[in-house]
């Protein structure tokens, strides 16, 4: 199958400008999508346009990706209901280098003809100054053929400045640039752009007489209608430091089964037959999660590689684990790791002195406030046989000590299946 028809079966098309299918099925082109870079890191939202440039160097075709420097100091109003605060240079060009390091993951940058390249559209636009763009770019779109883009109309209301307005005009140079310096005869994008991207083929037909297209991705929803890429904590983010292996391998694998048979088609590389297979076994027994867990492992390991994979499903598999098997993978976690699992869990500090020749788990749990109330409590709980120290069965002869530390300070006390606490040791 050509590219247009991979995005469609995957479900990666909105809206597609005629004739586009068939120059691309007939011709290998160079085209491009841009990223703003608002912040030093992309989130999973941005994943989608970075899946379609992958698709679209698979196929055969160049892709580019533009960061945009210049842009990213106008402001897109596409989507936004208010004028949006605008970046200084430094912080702009900080977050331009951190998402260019992060793209180079994900396509082939050299050793392949159709290798993919970066461009910033702050170099060619830091010497152009303001008269000559009014007048060898304004001139060619009317002011009601920029007042009839969605984007614009939605604004009208609430107000827009003549800088965001200008964001199209703007763009849509960016599109002629490349296809004069570089021959990208499509630009791909996000359902919100489209406004945006007719702008920048328009330029060009009236600047240069030339023929581009277009191509954008739907809004990804999921089936619950709370907001794709997003969580209590925001954002989920490519960055490890924003959102570490371990969180984002749980956002997928707690994907329902109805947004996973989509995810998969999106996210992952897999072909129609594996993923039709992968639906059938899993709809056979939808408890096994065969779906979610083939969907964050193929996700996991191409953002975050191999490594931090296997320890993010180490990690969410501890609490499922009991005995010697629960010791041995605890005992692996680090200090973050550790914290994230038990998230939120009640909480207290004690001496390394106080462990440091045994101390008797009666008195440990008795001092737990919001955990056991009395030493007769603690007693019944031993006595009962629900209570465990790092996943073990506790006794009431049980003594804790310095070799009980998970991650060099840790120690997990547990009553029930769900009932936790986290002893920190300084």
């Amino acid at each position: 199958m050509n590219f247009v028809e991979e995005l469609k079966w995957r479900g990666m098309i909105h809206d597609i400008m005629p004739d586009t299918e068939s120059y691309l099925s007939k011709n290998k082109v160079s085209g491009y999508i841009g990223f703003d870079p608002t912040s030093d890191s992309l989130h999973i939202g941005s994943l989608v346009q970075i899946m379609i440039l992958v698709h679209f160097q698979r196929h055969g075709h160049s892709p580019y990706i533009l960061v945009g420097g210049a842009t990213g100091m106008v402001g897109d109003p596409s989507g936004k209901s208010k004028e949006r605060n605008l970046l200084d240079k430094e912080e702009l060009f900080k977050n331009v280098d951190a998402i260019q390091a992060q793209l180079a993951k994900f396509l082939k940058f050299e050793d392949i003809p159709n290798a993919a390249a970066i461009v910033n559209n702050y170099d060619w636009f830091k010497s152009f100054n303001f008269l000559d763009f009014i007048r060898d770019v304004g001139k060619h779109i009317s002011v009601n053929y920029m007042m009839a883009k969605e984007s614009v109309k939605k604004r009208l209301e609430t107000g827009i400045s003549f800088t965001e307005f200008s964001y199209q005009l703007v763009q849509g140079y960016d599109f002629y640039w490349l296809y004069k310096n570089h021959q990208c005869k499509v630009q791909m994008g996000g359902s919100d752009q489209w406004g945006n991207i007719v702008t920048g083929t328009e330029l060009i037909r009236r600047m240069d007489g030339g023929t581009a297209f277009a191509i954008t991705t739907p809004l990804i929803q999921k089936a619950d209608g709370t907001k794709f890429g997003k969580t209590e904590e925001g954002n989920v983010w490519l960055d490890p430091k924003k959102t570490s292996p371990y969180k984002f391998y749980q956002y997928w694998i707690n994907s329902s089964d109805e947004d996973a048979k989509n995810y998969i088609k999106i996210f992952t590389l897999k072909t129609k037959d594996e993923i039709d297979e992968l639906i059938k076994e899993h709809d056979i027994n939808p408890g096994l999660r065969l779906l979610q867990k083939e969907l964050a492992k193929s996700i996991t390991i191409m953002v975050h590689g191999e490594e931090n994979f296997v320890a993010a499903q180490e990690a969410s598999t501890i609490l499922f684990k009991k005995g010697d098997e629960a010791v041995k993978s605890l005992k692996t976690l680090s200090d973050n790791m550790f914290m994230e699992i038990f998230e939120g869990v009640p909480q207290k500090s004690i001496a390394i002195s106080d462990i440091e020749s045994g101390a008797s788990i009666t008195e440990v749990l008795s001092s737990m406030s919001g955990f056991l109330k009395s030493n007769g409590e603690a007693r019944r709980a031993l006595q009962e046989n629900s209570i465990s120290v790092n996943k073990l069965k506790a006794n009431i002869d049980t003594v804790i000590n310095a070799d009980d530390l998970i991650a060099g300070q840790y120690i997990l006390l547990q009553r029930g299946k769900k009932n936790y606490f986290v002893l920190v040791v300084n």
